[in-house]
């Protein structure tokens, strides 16, 4: 896949923590990623070209992307460890194992001891997690440890051991850190809801174990114990600051497959499939149905997951789905859950099946799927409502933008068979006017475009668009005639806001049908050079801002900003990048001028993002 077909794609990838799949012609996994924001992070295979070969040879083979929206960055690396495990893609060459992750684990014994582990034995203790950070598995045991007592002794507190006085309290005991239960002072029942309250906030769910505290905390107070209230207020405080839990992992789940279905317009219907083995996601799916008699949702809810077991080969003995339904395996247990991870899980199937329908939508609306009126009635259509000796299928589409009269530029989008050619899509910065002059601007934007395609004979567009009024028109038809291809293609001129299209030498604009067709294809194609146009703009300002910025440092000159530019590829990288990052690229003298004057910090944000041109 190359950048030019990402581009077209690319709108459709939302803009959320996630994974990415990528599979070849044949459906073959290739690679699978984790992100906090997928579309960002799938726009960059495309468009940087420092690249590794592996990289390069990855992006090569790339046919199909897929993708699965979770709850947060946490969770996306979670998932994507499991699906690499279990799919073993090619280009994930580094594959993580099980000790990878630390747990947390409640040991199987008297009076169990809570501490952190890599290693999952089947011994019955009971393992939480698994966390992505050692740093943060620490943190939340001292966090624990702070709030609920318990020992953290290898001693056997076995009932024989403590009755036969075999021990005595150690110095934890006389901190407070632990209530004694060595030498009797604790009973196994009070220890054991100190466990349940741990176990409470690992799986966030803090409602019981705050509810305790609270009725503590007011026991203190009608005991005018207000110091003793004020530690368990302190606790309270803490405790609602405080927030884990991986919604793709859990090894108490198990098995399950999650189905969520949710109607559309015109007896469409929408599902999401999640298999879950051992406890995390292994493999997800997205898809349409279209009622064909009068099957209501539960009905259509019991298709599609008995498709998508089939379809997986899954042998799960419970389901997840949001409303009871009738499925004819009397083996399969289906769960209707109302909190916890099971209904987590399914609200993570709605989301996707949402994110899903919108983007069915949204291309619906562009004409950009099969699924969406057949191009040939709509060119058919444009090419009656305007008149056209022949049917438009190469459009080219004109754009001026500048800024408060500066850094003017021009813009072309290239539609054929009525869907971007995003290959031909050109912009120019301008060279022979001076000042500000649209018109001007755009007689050697159109003149450059069409001088070039004659130089290489190349087939010339049978409708070309200016997005302006009359002035704008009439200076692109000079640009033509100038070339000597007057009457080779039709120019007309679009009217802003209002949508009126203009003819050479006609007093009255053409009003097409708000709802025709053809009026939708070009405000479309007016949009993508609106788009491509403002996008251009701004990275060339942009540039010039941080060239200016950057340039007022005593000791930074043009060609410290040009490698700058050249080897990180955006202003917002530079302005990302370390003084270490820097030095390495352009001294460690230079890079601590630019660190100390930091340059640019006045500029809006988003006028760092736009990433340069080659």
């Amino acid at each position: 896949m190359n950048a030019n077909t990402f581009q077209q794609i690319a709108p459709t990838l939302p803009a959320e923590p996630g994974i990415y799949k990528y599979f070849d012609r044949d459906k073959k996994l290739l690679y699978v990623g984790k992100a906090k924001n997928i579309r960002k992070r799938v726009s960059s295979y495309f468009t940087k070209t420092l690249q590794s070969y592996k990289t390069q040879e990855l992006v090569q083979r790339i046919q199909h992307i897929e993708f699965t929206i979770v709850p947060s960055e946490h969770d996306a690396l979670l998932l994507e460890n499991s699906l690499i495990k279990q799919f073993q893609p090619r280009f994930n060459i580094d594959l993580k194992d099980d000790k990878t992750y630390p747990y947390i684990v409640i040991r199987k014994e008297p009076f169990p001891r809570v501490f952190l582990t890599r290693r999952r034995i089947e011994d019955g203790s009971e393992y939480l997690g698994p966390f992505t950070s050692v740093g943060k598995v620490r943190e939340l045991l001292s966090f624990i440890r702070q709030h609920i007592p318990l020992r953290t002794c290898k001693l056997a507190l076995t009932n024989e051991n403590i009755t036969k006085g075999k021990f005595k309290v150690c110095l934890e005991y006389h901190l407070g850190n632990c209530k004694g239960p060595c030498t009797g002072h604790q009973s196994l029942t009070d220890y054991e809801e100190s466990l349940g309250r741990i176990r409470h906030i690992l799986k966030g769910n803090l409602t019981p174990v705050l509810q305790h505290y609270r009725q503590e905390m007011q026991q203190h107070v009608e005991n005018l114990a207000f110091e003793k209230a004020e530690i368990i207020r302190k606790k309270i405080e803490n405790l609602q600051q405080y927030q884990v839990r991986s919604t793709v992992v859990s090894p108490t789940l198990g098995d399950i497959d999650v189905c969520y279905l949710k109607e559309g317009e015109n007896d469409q219907a929408y599902v999401n499939f999640l298999m879950i083995r051992n406890g995390a996601i292994v493999d997800t799916k997205s898809t349409q149905l279209k009622r064909k008699l009068e099957e209501d949702p539960a009905e259509m809810l019991s298709f599609a997951l008995a498709y998508f077991r089939d379809q997986f080969q899954s042998r799960a003995t419970e389901v997840i789905v949001p409303y009871p339904i009738e499925y004819p395996d009397a083996q399969l247990r289906i769960t209707i859950p109302k909190s916890g991870d099971k209904k987590k899980l399914l609200d993570m199937a709605e989301k996707n099946v949402r994110f899903f329908i919108s983007e069915e939508k949204r291309q619906h609306a562009l004409h950009m799927t099969d699924k969406s009126t057949d191009m040939s009635d709509v060119l058919l259509q444009l090419q009656e409502d305007l008149r056209l000796l022949e049917l438009p299928v190469h459009i080219e589409c004109f754009d001026n933008s500048n800024f408060q009269g500066s850094f003017p530029v021009s813009a072309m989008v290239c539609f054929k068979e009525g869907k971007p050619s995003k290959q031909d899509y050109r912009h120019f910065n301008v060279k022979t006017v001076e000042g500000i002059n649209d018109f001007a601007t755009m007689k050697e934007a159109v003149g450059r475009r069409y001088r070039r395609l004659l130089s290489e004979e190349k087939p010339l567009p049978q409708l070309v668009i200016i997005d302006g009024g009359k002035g704008q028109l009439n200076a692109a038809l000079e640009a033509i005639e100038e070339l000597g291809i007057s009457g080779r293609m039709t120019l007309v001129g679009l009217a802003k806001n209002v949508e009126e299209i203009f003819f050479a030498g006609d007093q009255e604009p053409l009003r097409l049908p708000y709802q025709s067709e053809g009026l939708r294809l070009i405000r479309f194609i007016r949009d993508q050079v609106h788009r491509f146009g403002v996008t251009f703009h701004r990275n060339k300002r942009s540039k010039a801002a941080f060239r200016n910025s950057l340039e007022d440092i005593k000791g930074i000159g043009k060609s410290t900003t040009e490698s700058l530019l050249k080897h990180f590829r955006s202003v917002q990288n530079v302005l990302d990048a370390t003084e270490e990052e820097l030095s390495a690229v352009i001294g460690e003298h230079k890079a601590r001028l630019i660190k100390q004057e930091k340059p640019l910090s006045h500029f809006p944000k988003n006028e760092q993002e736009f990433p340069f041109e080659n």
